[in-house]
Parts: C-alpha cells; sequence; structure tokens
C-alpha cells in the first residue's frame, strides 16, 4: 500500500511548531539529484536603479539571497509595492536547476491557499447580493450532502466553513502521493474521501485547518450561481480587478501558461529535489488550485482591503478573526492577520503547493508585499525565513 501524507494546500503558517508536509511526487517524475550548493545567488536584482535603492529594498534582496544561499531553495521571488502603488520586483536562484536559466521577473507560480481567499470573497459577494447567509446551515444549499461519522451538513453553517470552525476532517491528509501529479479529481470525489473520515470536533468549538472547508464553499457558489466556480472567480473578481496573470487552470491543464519559475519537491524531506511543475492542480480546486504573480497578489489584497471587491459589512466579517496556532496568526473568513516586528499586522493568506510556497499580505497603511520559493520548506529555519522577508518588505 502507498504511503499515505498530508498534502500541501496547507494552511499558511506551521502551527505549534510543526511543520505541514508538502505532497509528495510520485517516483516516476523523479529526475536526477540536484545539488544547490553549486548555484551562485545572482546580484541584487531589485528593479529600481540601484543607486535609488534604500535601506529596507536591499533588506528584502538580502532576504531571498539567504532562502537561495543558505536555506536550499532554487529560486525566490517577491514584489513589493509602497501605499502610492509604486512597485520593485526582486529575484535570486535560478529559475531551472537544469538549463540555470535566470528567474523571470515576477513570474508566474502556484499560489495554493491563497485561493481559499478569492473562494471566500465570492462567498461574501453572493452574501451581499443575498444569496447565501453566513449563519444558514450548508444543508439549506446542499441538502443532505455532508453527512458522516459525527458530521451533519444542517448543523454546520457557512460561516464555519469559511473560518475552519466547521469540525471537518481534511480529505488533504488521505491523498495517495503517486495519485496527485497525473489524476483529475471532480470536487464531489474530495468531498467523498474527507467523509470517509470523522469529525474533528463539534461544529464551532475549535479551529482547525481544513481544505474540505473550500471544496464545500466552491460546491456552494456553484449551486447558487448555476455557474462553474472558475468562471465566477473570473467574472467577479480577476477581470474586474485587472489581474492580468492570475487564472484558474482549466480541467486537464498541467503547465503554467506565462514565464516562470520551476518548481520543485522534495519527498521524503531529506531527499533529493524533483521538478513537480507540471501537474493536475484539481485536487486543490476552491482551496488552492489557482496560479498568480506577487504583483497580483499584491494588486488583490490590497484592493480586498481597500474595499474594492467587498461591502463594508462583509469586509468586516472577513476580518473577524480566531486564534489560529501558536505564533499570534488569526484567521477570519478567508482572510489571515499575522503581527509585525515594526508594529500592527498585515492582512493576507498564503499557500503551499508541491512545488511552490507563497506568503505576503498588506498592511493597515496599505504597502503589499508577497513572497514566493520554489520549493516548500522542509524545516522550521526555511520556512521562519520565508515570514522573515515578508516582515522585512512589509516594515522597510
Amino acid at each position: 500500500m502507498s504511503a499515505r501524507t498530508r498534502q500541501s494546500l496547507r494552511f499558511p503558517d506551521r502551527q505549534g511548531g510543526r511543520r505541514r508536509r508538502a505532497w509528495p511526487a510520485a517516483a516516476a517524475v523523479a529526475i536526477g539529484v540536484m545539488t544547490l550548493g553549486v548555484l551562485a545567488p545572482p546580484a541584487a536584482s531589485d528593479s529600481a536603479a540601484p543607486a535609488a535603492a534604500a535601506a529596507g529594498q536591499d533588506a528584502v534582496q538580502r532576504a531571498l539571497n539567504t532562502l537561495v544561499r543558505d536555506d536550499g531553495m532554487p529560486a525566490a521571488l517577491a514584489s513589493v509595492q509602497d501605499r502610492n502603488g509604486r512597485a520593485r520586483t526582486y529575484t535570486a536562484g535560478a529559475g531551472d536547476l537544469t538549463t540555470g536559466a535566470k528567474v523571470p521577473r515576477d513570474g508566474q507560480v502556484r499560489i495554493g491557499s491563497n485561493t481559499k481567499t478569492f473562494t471566500a470573497v465570492v462567498v461574501l459577494q453572493l452574501v451581499a447580493e443575498r444569496r447565501v447567509s453566513l449563519d444558514a446551515f450548508v444543508d439549506t444549499y446542499l441538502p443532505g450532502l455532508v453527512r458522516g461519522k459525527g458530521i451533519d451538513g444542517g448543523r454546520i453553517t457557512v460561516r464555519q466553513l469559511l473560518q475552519h470552525t466547521s469540525g471537518l476532517p481534511d480529505y488533504g491528509m488521505h491523498l495517495d502521493d503517486d495519485e496527485i501529479r497525473n489524476r483529475y479529481f471532480e470536487p464531489r470525489e474530495l468531498l467523498d474521501l474527507a467523509l470517509e473520515h470523522p469529525a474533528t470536533a463539534a461544529p464551532g468549538k475549535k479551529w482547525g485547518y481544513s481544505n474540505t472547508n473550500y471544496v464545500l464553499a466552491g460546491l456552494i457558489v456553484q449551486k447558487v450561481t448555476g455557474r462553474p466556480l472558475a468562471e465566477e472567480m473570473d467574472r467577479r473578481i480577476i477581470k474586474r480587478i485587472g489581474l492580468r496573470h492570475t487564472y484558474f487552470p482549466a480541467p486537464g491543464e498541467m503547465t503554467i501558461r506565462g514565464p516562470h519559475p520551476r518548481g520543485y519537491h522534495r519527498s521524503p524531506a531529506d531527499g533529493p529535489l524533483r521538478d513537480f511543475t507540471e501537474m493536475d492542480p484539481s485536487a486543490g480546486w476552491a482551496a488552492g488550485q489557482l496560479i498568480s504573480t506577487n504583483s497580483d497578489l499584491n494588486r488583490f489584497f490590497t484592493a480586498l482591503l481597500a474595499g474594492r471587491l467587498l461591502p463594508p459589512a462583509q469586509l468586516a466579517e472577513m476580518r473577524t478573526t480566531v486564534p489560529a496556532g501558536t505564533s499570534g496568526l488569526r484567521y477570519g473568513l478567508g482572510l489571515t492577520s499575522r503581527p509585525l516586528s515594526c508594529g500592527g499586522v498585515y492582512w493576507g493568506h498564503g499557500g503551499d503547493i508541491a512545488g511552490y510556497e507563497t506568503r505576503g499580505g498588506v498592511t493597515e497603511g496599505g504597502r503589499a508585499a508577497n513572497v514566493a520559493v520554489t520549493s516548500i520548506p522542509t524545516d522550521e529555519a526555511a520556512a521562519r525565513h520565508v515570514n522573515d522577508a515578508v516582515d522585512k518588505a512589509l516594515c522597510g
């Protein structure tokens, strides 16, 4: 029997100090062992002229260089936008370990669980339109669908789905390693996989991250609108605020459309890096399927926090949080807040999917930053350094 591990459409933090493991790559897709020791970090690559680079911007480049040099990331990318909309991009490492090609500036990456914020925005837009109620039970929209051991869709609310307080088990904990890369999953298959397992808590009693919540949220969107989730995201968010490099991959679409760094994956954690760029992302769906860039994520979170995607009442609901883990992170309705070393918090999400990790968000003052690396960190120090890079960008 194949080993089963936690998949990587995970929560954007390491709760209680435990590292969430990534989707392991299938043995059939392994390429030769590639070591990073021979890769020299590129020179500072802030898109502004070197003479104009301020200390805070230099700190971002140094943070990316550390991720490559000390933490073994094949590549790191960042985009930082000030409150006036001026943006700078950064890169470090190699975009392709086989050829040594440069990292595409602001290249497209798989953004994993950042997708949850997009899904939550669509649900909350439907709430504003009075087509969905946050305090309605799941059975109101998907009657009889959610049943299992300790699980009853007549007791779980839409709010609890979006805030991860439903007690639903995470289907991602039970995906077989060798199926993920090439298999197409229907959303109902993902839900059925979750419902084979008992509830983790009674609804509303405990916060617990579960991708299953967002599969159900996506199914509710489709039931209420009569349209595919991807079309609703595209119409309501992507086109509305001009995200030119963000898209929901079509069924069977395994490649990344635009310029992108290749994504690499280790399984086991001390194993060799494997190229995992091409994959079927359908196991993520409403919880983690989107592709985007750091600059598009900055635009998205900036527009969201500025009230361009939701009315004030729904944005306030989104920003109503509960504690999530032990690092000061708090979870709202598809939106997180995290403390900054310079004071205050920033709002965003983050995401892991085999080959890529993204972290970032927007401060109350309107400064935005997102950082991506092309392999999910497999130790706590590297994971912390990704968050440190975001902190440096937002505090600069």
